[in-house]
């Protein structure tokens, strides 16, 4: 009986990895939509804040900026790994119907690629040989050598998802003292800034994602996206004032 069970606790951490590993494939998209969304979300409170509207006012704007702003991005993401996997299979159609119809240029041209790598000989032949007796391993080849495209693996439509759902999550912790304080029926001139701290701690964080994510140094990465942030925040807040003088 004890075999078994050992089994299923293998399966259970088989399954947990294989979901970490998914989820690491996804870790880019993740990080760069929570920048995005924590950066511009915190720009429009702090414009909000330096014209000094009321937390009311600064749900609506922020709610608004973060689903419209959110959507936008995840679409834009959608369709520009779409258009990817669309290109890549549209010139792979060239290269299969190449192959077919042109072989003799196309082997050329295997061989001309094989002889810039430094074969030669009956080495090289050999090797042309053996990539041009399968059309998929011969088209393969042209693709990544010739044309240098590689396939995208990950779904466009998870890609969208991820992305619209980190830029919401991310987005939204700017606004949490506001949707409290609304709620509580508290506004206090503090509300700025412990939104600021709050919206510093989600920067500290998704700085370290995305350090681990292009394998950089973690200050580096943290502070890079602290000075993003607060420098989208401080014009935006400058511009708020500026602007309330004015009109007011």
């Amino acid at each position: 009986m004890a075999e078994p069970k050992k089994l299923k606790s293998e399966d259970k951490l088989h399954g947990s990895s294989s979901t970490w590993g998914k989820f690491q494939d996804y870790m880019g998209e993740f990080v760069y939509g929570g920048i995005d969304g924590s950066v511009t979300t915190f720009a429009v409170v702090a414009g909000a804040a330096g014209a000094d509207l009321s937390a009311s006012i600064v749900l609506i704007l922020g709610f608004a900026n973060l689903i419209a702003d959110g959507f936008s991005m995840s679409v834009g993401a959608y369709l520009s790994t779409k258009t990817e996997r669309d290109n890549y299979e549209k010139h792979k159609n060239i290269e299969y119907w190449e192959v077919e119809n042109l072989p003799e240029r196309e082997v050329e041209e295997v061989r001309e690629i094989y002889q810039a790598k430094g074969f030669e000989g009956e080495l090289l032949e050999q090797v042309v040989a053996k990539i041009t007796e399968n059309k998929d391993r011969w088209v393969d080849v042209m693709m990544k050598e010739e044309l240098e495209m590689t396939p995208e693996s990950k779904s466009p439509l998870a890609i969208g998802m991820v992305t619209f759902l980190s830029f919401i999550a991310i987005g939204l912790i700017p606004l949490l003292i506001y949707v409290y304080s609304y709620i509580a029926g508290i506004e206090t001139e503090n509300t700025f800034t412990i939104a600021s701290v709050l919206t510093s701690l989600a920067f500290i964080g998704i700085g370290w994602l995305k350090s681990y994510v292009t394998q950089t140094n973690q200050l580096r990465s943290i502070l890079e996206t602290l000075s993003l942030g607060a420098s989208a925040a401080i014009l935006a807040y400058f511009v708020g004032d500026f602007l309330e003088s004015i009109v007011r």
